[in-house]
């Protein structure tokens, strides 16, 4: 005879792990490493200072 098996913990569980997949998923598609945030972070300021370079000073 097999042991009872609580619903509520299978319930649980296989909510949990449809979770952390969604998760991961997310984590794949929209998530950036640290360096990713920096590179883009010093080119956005490196355009920035090019830009500024070119202003005239008449307007």
């Amino acid at each position: 005879m097999a042991a009872p098996v609580n619903l509520n913990r299978f319930r649980k569980d296989k909510a949990r792990a449809e979770k952390k997949a969604r998760a991961d998923q997310n984590a794949a598609k929209f998530g950036r490493t640290k360096a990713e945030k920096q590179r883009d972070a010093i080119e956005a300021e490196k355009a920035e200072r090019h830009l500024n370079q070119h202003k005239r000073d008449d307007e």
